[in-house]
C-alpha cells in the first residue's frame, strides 16, 4: 500500500477498534485492552515513518477529493506540529487504553467505554492532521460530541450529565465561531487547505476582515482550550472516569485550541491584535488557573486547574512574539503532555487502590505503594521544572524567552513566575504529599496497583526523563520541527539539562524558591483563596447555569408566542410577513415600470376574463353559506386557467383546471360532512384586519409582478431546458420534463403535501363520524338532529 492509503487506514483504525471493542470486551473482559491497544500502537508506528522527512523541514501532504466543485478534499498535512500531536495522541492513547482495562475492570459498561475513548482518539487524530478546512471542522465537532459521551459516561449521576452538557454547549458553540472564521479566511485567501494558507499571511493580515476572522478563530480556540472566562467546563469535566481525565488533559481535546492557534500563527500572528489578545487572556488564565488549583483538595481537581493554567501559559507564549517564545511553547506542550498524563493516572491509582483522593485525607502511602510513589515523584519533578526531566528544559526555555529587560517582558515574566510557582506547589501536593508523613487510614486497604494501572504512568515518567537526557535527539525529531511549523520558518532548539548561567537560571531558581514557600504554606493559602472566592460569590460556572435557565425561559416564552396552536394566528403572521416583504421590495428598489395593462393595450376578451374573476371575488365575500363560497371560489381559479390558455400555456391551463375542479369537489364534500357553520359570524373588528391583510398581500404580489416584468428577460434557463430536455431527460414536452425531472424533488414535495392534507381531512371526517356514533348510541335521534 502507498503512503496515502496507509495514512487513510491509520486515521480509520480508531473507529474500527471502536466497532469491535464491545465484542472483544464481552469475550475477553478487561484483557481486551491488550488487543485494543494494538490499534493506536500501529498508528504510532505509521507516523514515526515521517520522522526523517519532517526532521529535514519537509511537509508531507496527501488525500482524496471530497467535493471537487467546491475545492474540498479529505486531505492531511504532516509537519512538525501535526506529527508531534499525532504521536502524542496515539502514543498516550495506547497507554490510556491499557490503563482503562485495569481501572474499569469488572465494570458492566467497559466495552462501551472502550468504544467512546477510541472514537475520541480518532476524532482528535483527524483534527490535528487535517489539511482541508472542512475536514478540520468536522473532526473539531466530533471531538466535542465524543467528549460529551465520555464526560457523561456515568449518566446515572446528575453531576456527570450536567458536566457533559456544559462541555458540549461551550465547545460546540465555539466550533460555530471557528466555522465562521474559517469561512472568512476562505473568502479572503481563496484557499481551503492549511498547507496552502501559509503563503497568504500578508494578504490575510492586511485584509479589512482580519480582525473579524481573528476574533472568531479565538472564540473557537479559547472555548476548546478553556481560556478564561470559558474555563469553567474543564474542571467540571472531572466527573468523567480518570482515564478520560488523563487523556483529555494530557494530549487531546483541551490542546485542540492551542493546536489551532499554533497552526494559524504564520497566517494570523505577528499583528498587534494577536500580540495583545493572546498574552492577555493566556496570562490571566495562567494565574487564575494556578490560584484555583491551590484552592482544591481533590487530586483530580487540583490537576485540572493546573491544566487550565498550563493552557494559558501555552497561549501566552504563542502570542508574545518574543524570540524563542515559540520554541518554549513547543517544549512545554510536550513536557506537559508527559507529566500531566502520568500524574492524572497516579491520581486514579490512588483513588482506585485507597478509595480516597482528598489530599488532606491521604498520607504515608510510600510503604504500601512504592512503585506508584516513584512514578508520582518523577512526574512532580518534571512538572516543577527540576532537572533532569523534560519539564526543566521547558521552564528554562520559557525564562530564556522572557528574560528581556523591557517592561512587557518583565510583566509576563512575573506572571510566569507566579503561575509556575503555584503549579510547583500543586505538583508536589499531588505527587509527594499523599506518600509521606504518617499513615492515614483510607476506605480501602492501600496496596500497589496491578500492571495495567502503573504501566502507563511509568512509561510516561521514563519518557520525561529520557527525552531530557537525550535532548539533542529529541530536539532533532520533535522540538525543532514543531517550532519550525509554528513559526513558519526554520527554528533550532539547543536547550539541555545543563543549566545556563544567566537570567533564565535566576528566574527558574526564583520560581523554585517561591514554589517551596507556597507548598509549605498550602493550607493557609487554600484558606485565603477560599475566603476571597466566598467574598466574590458569583463565577462563570454559576453564570453558565443562569444563562441556560434564561435561555430555556426565553425559548418557552417565544415558543408560546409563536406556536399558539391556532391556525388563524399562524396564517395571519405569515401573510403579514409576505405582504410586508412583497409590498416593500418594489417600492424600495425604485420606481415601478408601466405595465401593458396600464398602457391600455389589453384585449377586450382578456379584460372580460379579469372582470369575471373580480365578480367571483365579490360572490365569495357575499355568499350566504360556505358551500356557495367554495363554488364561487373556483371562479378565480378557472379565470386564471383561461388566461394561461390564452397566453399559450395549455399544459399549465389543464393543470389549473384539474386542480380547481378537484379543490371545489373535495372542499364541498368535506364541508358537507363536517357541517361547519354556514356563515362567518365574527364581529366587524375581527374582519377588518383580515381584509387589510388580504388587500396588502394582493397589492404586494401585484407590485412584485410588475417589478419583475419590468426587468429585462433572462433566457438562460429557457435555453438550458430547451437544450437538455431531450438529450438529458429524454422528453420532448419541456414543461413535463421540468416538473418530473428537473424539479422532481419539488414535485415530490408537493405530492407529499397533498397526501398529508388528505390524511388530515380523512382524520377529521372519521373523528366526527365516531362522535356521531357515540351520540347515537345514547340518543338514536341525535344524528338526525345533527
Amino acid at each position: 500500500m502507498d503512503v496515502a492509503a496507509l495514512t487513510l487506514l491509520a486515521l480509520a483504525l480508531p473507529f474500527v477498534a471502536a466497532l469491535v471493542a464491545p465484542l472483544l470486551t464481552r469475550l475477553l473482559g478487561h484483557n481486551a485492552a491488550w488487543i485494543l491497544a494494538l490499534f493506536p500502537a500501529a498508528i504510532v508506528l505509521h507516523f514515526m515513518r515521517f520522522w526523517p522527512e519532517v526532521s529535514r523541514g519537509e511537509t508531507v501532504t496527501g488525500g482524496y477529493e471530497w467535493i471537487p466543485s467546491f475545492n474540498v478534499s479529505f486531505s492531511w498535512l504532516i509537519d512538525g506540529l501535526s506529527l508531534t500531536f499525532a504521536l502524542l495522541i496515539a502514543g498516550i492513547g495506547t497507554l490510556i487504553v491499557l490503563y482503562s482495562g485495569g481501572y474499569l475492570k469488572g465494570h458492566p459498561q467497559q466495552g462501551r467505554f472502550f468504544s467512546f475513548i477510541l472514537m475520541f482518539m480518532g476524532s482528535m487524530l483527524g483534527l490535528v492532521v487535517s489539511d482541508s478546512f472542512l475536514m478540520l471542522f468536522v473532526f473539531w465537532e466530533l471531538t466535542s460530541i465524543t467528549s460529551f459521551l465520555l464526560i457523561g459516561f456515568d449518566h446515572s449521576r446528575e453531576a456527570a450529565r450536567r458536566a457533559a452538557l456544559q462541555a458540549l454547549v461551550v465547545t460546540g458553540g465555539g466550533g460555530l465561531f471557528l466555522l465562521a472564521g474559517l469561512l472568512i479566511i476562505w473568502n479572503v485567501t481563496g484557499v481551503t487547505q492549511l498547507s496552502l494558507l501559509t503563503s497568504f499571511g500578508p494578504e490575510m493580515r492586511e485584509s479589512p476582515f482580519y480582525l473579524a476572522a481573528l476574533l472568531l478563530v479565538l472564540g473557537g480556540a479559547f472555548t476548546k482550550s478553556a481560556q478564561f472566562p470559558f474555563h469553567f467546563w474543564l474542571p467540571n469535566a472531572m466527573e468523567a472516569p480518570t482515564p478520560v481525565s488523563a487523556y483529555l488533559h494530557s494530549a487531546t481535546m483541551v490542546k485542540a485550541g492551542v493546536y489551532l492557534l499554533m497552526r494559524l500563527n504564520p497566517v494570523l500572528g505577528g499583528t498587534p491584535e494577536w500580540q495583545i489578545l493572546l498574552p492577555l487572556f493566556g496570562g490571566a488564565t495562567l494565574v487564575i488557573g494556578a490560584v484555583l488549583a491551590c484552592r482544591q483538595t481533590d487530586l483530580k481537581l487540583m490537576l485540572a486547574y493546573t491544566t487550565m493554567a498550563s493552557l494559558g501559559l501555552l497561549v501566552m507564549l504563542t502570542g508574545l512574539g518574543f524570540p524563542h517564545a515559540i520554541e518554549a511553547a513547543a517544549l512545554y506542550l510536550v513536557a506537559h503532555s508527559l507529566f500531566k498524563g502520568a500524574l492524572f493516572m497516579v491520581a486514579g491509582i490512588i483513588d482506585h487502590e485507597t478509595g480516597a483522593r482528598d489530599v488532606t485525607k491521604l498520607g504515608g502511602l510510600r510503604s504500601a505503594m512504592p512503585l506508584t510513589f516513584v512514578i508520582a515523584l518523577a512526574s512532580a519533578l518534571s512538572m516543577g521544572g527540576l532537572p533532569p526531566f523534560f519539564g526543566f528544559l521547558a521552564k528554562e526555555e520559557i525564562y530564556y524567552a522572557l528574560s528581556g529587560f523591557d517592561r512587557r517582558a518583565m510583566v509576563f515574566a512575573a506572571l510566569a513566575i507566579v503561575g509556575n510557582a503555584l503549579m510547583f506547589a500543586v505538583a508536589f501536593a499531588v505527587g509527594l504529599k499523599p506518600f509521606i508523613g504518617p499513615t492515614v487510614k483510607t476506605p480501602k486497604c492501600a496496596h500497589e496497583a496491578p500492571l495495567l494501572l502503573w504501566l502507563g504512568p511509568a512509561l510516561l515518567a521514563v519518557k520525561g526523563l529520557s527525552a531530557a537526557l537525550l535532548s539533542n535527539l529529541t530536539h532533532e525529531l520533535v522540538s525543532a520541527p514543531m517550532a519550525t511549523a509554528i513559526a513558519g520558518e526554520r527554528r533550532q532548539v539547543t536547550i539541555s539539562v545543563v543549566p545556563h548561567i544567566g537570567m533564565p537560571l535566576v528566574l527558574s531558581l526564583a520560581t523554585v524558591v517561591l514554589g517551596v514557600v507556597f507548598y509549605l504554606n498550602l493550607a493557609r493559602l487554600r484558606a485565603f483563596i477560599a475566603t476571597i472566592l466566598a467574598d466574590i460569590g458569583w463565577g462563570p460556572d454559576r453564570g453558565f447555569d443562569q444563562f441556560m435557565r434564561g435561555l430555556v425561559r426565553f425559548s418557552v416564552a417565544l415558543t408560546r408566542r409563536l406556536q399558539s396552536g391556532r391556525l388563524d394566528v399562524y396564517m395571519t403572521a405569515t401573510f403579514v410577513l409576505v405582504a410586508a416583504v412583497l409590498l416593500g421590495a418594489p417600492l424600495y428598489y425604485g420606481e415601478l415600470p408601466r405595465a401593458p395593462f396600464f398602457a391600455g393595450n389589453v384585449p377586450l376578451h382578456e379584460l372580460a376574463i379579469m372582470a369575471i374573476a373580480v365578480i367571483g371575488l365579490f360572490a365569495v365575500v357575499r355568499a350566504a353559506d360556505r358551500l356557495t363560497a367554495i363554488v364561487s371560489l373556483g371562479i378565480q381559479g378557472f379565470a386564471v386557467a383561461v388566461i394561461f390558455l390564452l397566453y399559450g400555456a395549455p399544459d399549465l391551463a389543464f393543470t389549473q383546471f384539474m386542480i380547481e375542479t378537484l379543490s371545489v369537489v373535495v372542499l364541498a364534500l368535506v364541508m358537507t360532512r363536517l357541517r361547519l357553520s354556514p356563515s362567518d359570524h365574527r364581529p366587524l373588528i375581527q374582519k377588518v384586519p383580515d381584509v387589510a391583510i388580504a388587500l396588502a398581500c394582493g397589492l404586494g404580489f401585484g407590485l412584485m409582478l410588475l417589478k419583475v416584468t419590468g426587468v429585462p428577460f433572462d433566457a438562460s434557463l429557457t435555453d438550458f431546458f430547451n437544450l437538455y430536455s431531450k438529450t438529458v431527460a429524454h422528453g420532448a414536452n419541456v414543461v413535463n420534463v421540468i416538473i418530473v425531472d428537473f424539479r422532481g424533488t419539488d414535485t415530490l414535495g408537493e405530492i407529499a403535501v397533498v397526501m398529508v392534507t388528505g390524511l388530515a381531512i380523512l382524520s377529521l371526517v372519521r373523528l366526527r363520524a365516531g362522535s356521531l356514533r357515540r351520540i347515537a348510541d345514547n340518543d338514536p335521534d341525535a344524528e338526525d338532529r345533527a
